[in-house]
């Protein structure tokens, strides 16, 4: 008789210096690995900076970061393990940064993503993210890239939900 082990709860939280290797991981696994232990170090030191993980038991499972200038948070990913994408993980770690953001006195969030990546333009879709404008040659590898914008509002129920 086989008996299935139930499956550790999620637990969301803000991301913390200490968490870089398991941010290093998790970007090399889902997106090829955008930045270097250092850049993560950084990232994650900055006051300024915010950053959301989905986690079970010891393994980051999805995150979203991003940083505050004025009042206008930059997101600068977000990463889901490619073998947990698809339940929803994503949209809520970027719900969860919008919602700090707001709460910060963002008043628009913006991203950059690549017009090719249809599970991520259909996430920020579903988040309230509109087309406002084109960034040629953006990636390493050439490729351009959308500019997204979300006004936010005061209140995370006259947001659109990302789930």
């Amino acid at each position: 008789m086989n008996v299935r082990k139930p499956l550790a709860p999620l637990r969301q939280s803000l991301l913390i210096p200490d968490d870089w290797r398991a941010c290093l991981d998790l970007d090399r696994a889902s997106l090829g690995g955008l930045w270097s232990a250092s850049q993560w170090q950084i990232e994650l030191a900055d006051q300024g900076r915010s950053g959301v993980g989905l986690w079970r038991g010891e393994h980051l499972l999805a995150m979203a970061c991003g940083w505050l200038v004025l009042d206008e948070l930059h997101i600068t990913l977000v990463a889901v393990a490619p073998e947990q994408r698809r339940l929803g993980l994503g949209g809520r770690v970027l719900e969860a940064l919008l919602e700090i953001a707001r709460a910060s006195g963002a008043l628009h969030a913006t991203l950059e993503v690549a017009p090719g990546n249809g599970a991520a333009v259909a996430l920020y879709r579903r988040c309230g993210f509109r087309d406002g404008g084109l960034r040629r040659g953006y990636y390493r590898n050439g490729d351009d890239a959308l500019i997204q914008w979300l006004q936010l509002t005061a209140s995370k129920d006259e947001e659109p939900g990302c789930g």
